[in-house]
């Protein structure tokens, strides 16, 4: 569209200005390239523009042209005219077709013409401009008010050949069956009659294209450019839309037609995705081939409702025994896991993938904004503890354009969805929320939209509501599965009031707040006891761990008074010595290397142990070292009774007197 358009024809049919005045200007400007290049030359003055105008054009279009030449752009006063007619003629209810043929249609192939576009048009008159194309080889198309109606030859070629390349690439390899398959598709193959809406680009950039002409497009829906390039609508406004595009705007420029799909952005999904590094559209970017797609699912789906869902009971353990035993997370439920960069946030959710081996667990990590190196230092971990075998990586790096990392957890939700409907259990991360709140911004601020707090946008709540909300446990009458979710947040200098946290955090069923101090200290994971709490996942703990953790949290938070205010005080007594050795012994129990999750058994003997005292005569420093070898005695001389733990889940005062036993023979065994 040209600059200033509207308001030129506005102006045009206001002052009534007649087409054959129009038309002989444009002959004046065509006949003397003098004259052209003075009314388009920036130096010369306004004034001295207008009185070469006043010299030259008739009085109807001097006020017009004078306009044209001030702004420079007598160069498109053709285009004007032809807008100029259209309009009037719209307001007259004169309808203008343009046909584009090979060979100029008959008198009687143009009223067939006239009548189709009158009966698609609902109008009476109609004008019909003829245009020649030889590259359609045969047939025509109509272009009428936005709406191409196709019957060319061209176009019913590209359809049959994208058919049999769809057939081949579908079929087993059997000759016989892609020629049956072929010959059938061939005979049923239709004329498509129906209009199709085609728009143009009136502005691009920053991934941000600006369309006329899809007047009936809906929120939501994909789009595709000339170029194969596909986008999705964001904005819908008076005269125009607003799109996000899923690739690279290089191609796509002013005029650049579009076309609706007349369907919602999906993505591909199956259970050859499992183990797989895709991007946010469900492309394969891990080098191993296609993916072979069992559904598609559409990336924006409704949460289940109150009625569908079943209460959150059974435990996601984590294998973190800071988390388990304090902050225990339940499958169907969504646990933020929120920090300073560089805490420790990634680590507790990789940690808890790998614990999920063997569990049936599916889990789908979603890294947003990441940097390329980042994702695959990790999916290499996955490997190397064979977590990938039940995990899928969707990944929308750094470079990838905004669009791709809002859509992002969006579709590997869609992926996890794909599991929990077949009754499965799911783990989703969230790899972080701020960079997609970021990105959303990004978008919404180059859409047009007007910026709110921080200069997100008014809605960047309901973002993160309507993604986080899809996690649940559904009822038996679905299947019963789960999509359990740890959305990751990044704090500023630990402030966990700022906009994007607070928002977060109201939606999600408890936090892990991890703290840069005791992450400095030493102390990993890095979980501030005060501020981390579970809402849910007390209902979905086990009895072992229940019972094993008892006063646990209590006691390190009375560690944690006690010693900032004895930090300043040299002379204590013994029992406030002896309890702040208590405290130190539990904080270095708590300490847990990356990939080394604990099993349940393992879990509860510690905290057994550790309420019981067992811990307390040993150096600080050697803790772990007597932890790690006192696990690997139970495992090693008393297995059936850490196999009943994990199996049983229920720790009696029988179980645990026989746990304090074993604890005191390692200790003589290990003294002597």
């Amino acid at each position: 569209m040209i600059k200033n358009q509207e308001l030129y024809i506005k102006k045009l049919l206001s002052n009534q200005v007649s087409v054959g005045s129009l038309e002989d200007a444009l002959r004046l400007l065509n006949g003397s390239e003098e004259l052209r290049t003075t009314l388009n030359n920036p130096n010369y003055k306004t004034e001295e523009k207008q009185q070469v105008v006043n010299d030259l054009f008739s009085p109807s279009v001097r006020e017009f042209m004078g306009e044209l030449a001030e702004n420079c752009q007598c160069d498109d006063l053709e285009e004007l005219i032809e807008a100029y007619i259209v309009e009037s003629d719209r307001q007259k209810n004169i309808v203008h077709a343009t046909v584009t043929c090979t060979t100029p249609p008959d008198e009687k192939q143009l009223k067939g013409i006239e009548d189709f576009v009158r009966k698609e048009m609902k109008c009476e008159n109609v004008v019909v401009d003829v245009k020649k194309d030889a590259s359609l080889i045969g047939g025509f198309v109509i272009a009428v008010e936005g709406k191409e109606y196709d019957f060319s030859l061209k176009t019913k070629m590209q359809t049959i050949k994208d058919q049999i390349l769809r057939t081949a690439k579908e079929s087993t390899g059997d000759n016989k069956e892609v020629l049956e398959v072929l010959r059938k598709d061939v005979k049923s193959f239709k004329e498509n009659l129906e209009g199709e809406e085609v728009g143009q680009v009136v502005k691009v950039g920053d991934n941000i294209a600006t369309v006329v002409g899809l007047g009936n497009a809906v929120y939501g829906e994909i789009v595709v450019f000339e170029d194969g390039t596909k986008g999705m609508v964001q904005n819908i406004n008076l005269n125009s839309i607003g799109c996000i595009l899923f690739g690279s705007d290089e191609e796509i420029e002013q005029g650049t037609k579009v076309k609706r799909t007349k369907r919602k952005a999906g993505v591909p999904v199956g259970d050859k995705f499992v183990g797989r590094v895709v991007n946010a559209l469900g492309e394969p970017i891990d080098g191993l081939g296609d993916i072979e797609a069992s559904d598609y699912r559409l990336i924006e789906q409704p949460a289940p409702s109150i009625v569908d869902r079943k209460s959150v009971s059974k435990p996601m353990e984590t294998g973190i025994l800071a988390i388990d035993s304090m902050f225990p997370i339940g499958r169907g439920q969504r646990e933020l896991i929120i920090g300073d960069r560089q805490t420790g946030k990634t680590s507790i959710a990789v940690d808890t993938i790998i614990n999920q081996k063997g569990k049936d667990t599916i889990c789908v990590y979603n890294a947003i904004g990441q940097k390329a190196s980042t994702v695959a230092k990790l999916v290499n971990t996955l490997k190397k503890n064979g977590a990938m075998d039940y995990t899928i990586v969707v990944c929308s790096t750094a470079s990838d354009a905004a669009s791709l990392q809002y859509i992002s957890p969006y579709a590997a939700t869609a992926m996890a969805e794909y599991f929990m409907y077949k009754g499965k259990d799911c783990l989703i991360v969230y790899d972080d929320l701020s960079k997609h709140a970021v990105a959303y911004r990004a978008i919404s601020l180059l859409l047009g939209r007007p910026p709110g707090r921080e200069a997100y946008p008014g809605d960047v709540f309901y973002l993160h509501s309507r993604l986080l909300e899809r996690s649940s446990r559904l009822s038996d009458e679905l299947g019963g599965g789960s999509i359990t979710a740890l959305p990751i947040i990044e704090t500023q200098a630990g402030d966990v009031s700022a906009y994007i946290p607070t928002n977060v955090i109201s939606i999600t069923d408890g936090q892990i707040y991890l703290e840069s101090d005791l992450f400095f200290s030493g102390q990993r994971p890095a979980v501030n006891v005060g501020l981390s709490v579970s809402r849910v996942g007390g209902a979905a703990q086990t009895k072992a761990m229940k019972k094993a953790a008892g006063s646990l949290r209590v006691d390190l938070a009375q560690f944690r008074e006690m010693e900032v205010f004895t930090q300043f005080s040299s002379d204590l007594d013994e029992e406030t010595k002896t309890q702040l050795k208590y405290g130190e012994g539990l904080m270095e129990l708590l300490k847990q290397p990356l990939t080394h999750p604990m099993s349940l058994a393992q879990q509860v003997v510690t905290l057994v142990g550790a309420i019981g005292k067992k811990f307390v005569d040993v150096p600080k420093n050697q803790i772990k070292s007597y932890q790690g070898k006192m696990l690997e005695y139970f495992d090693t001389h008393h297995s059936d009774l850490m196999s009943e733990i994990n199996t049983q889940q229920v720790l009696d005062d029988e179980l645990k007197t026989s746990i304090l036993n074993v604890i005191d023979e390692f200790g003589k065994a290990n003294n002597g």
